[in-house]
């Protein structure tokens, strides 16, 4: 049985080694000291919340979100920026109860909406996200500028 939780920076041996898989899979090279002190600056400045799945004591898995707003509703909402399951414990929930996570958080803070990226050719998280009721954006262009 996977149980999820909201981290802590306390919580980092749990989160930080599936982050750091997280990064490499993105083709980032491995550092878990980076993984750490960045994901232990997020939390304890509170500027992302992040859920961890937990089986037989061990973290299978992780969704990050950071918080952003919206003028027009004058209200918060929240970017749900990161993603993982490790190759283990794929299929077999983990992915969709760390977004159901994210939803009911997002829910409870009054938030206006819940927003994603996801790679063009990821069939399989775009697959996931329809499933949990997130639509592809047909009104807005997303721009990005590019910085050093």
């Amino acid at each position: 049985m996977t149980d999820i939780r909201r981290s802590t920076a306390a919580g980092l041996d749990l989160v930080a080694p599936l982050f750091d898989a997280y990064r490499q899979f993105y083709g980032c090279t491995s550092d878990i000291g980076l993984a750490r002190r960045f994901l232990g600056e997020r939390l304890d400045r509170g500027e992302s919340v992040v859920f961890v799945a937990v089986a037989n004591g061990s973290g299978v898995g992780f969704v990050q979100l950071y918080p952003t707003f919206t003028s027009i509703g004058a209200r918060r909402a929240w970017i749900l920026n990161d993603l993982y399951v490790a190759p283990e414990a794929r299929r077999q929930g983990v992915g969709r109860a760390l977004m159901d996570a994210a939803k009911a958080m997002a829910e409870e803070s009054g938030a206006a909406w819940l927003e994603l990226a996801t790679a063009k050719d990821n069939e399989r998280a775009q697959a996931l996200y329809r499933n949990c009721g997130y639509r592809l954006d047909e009104k807005y262009d997303r721009f990005k500028l590019k910085l050093s």
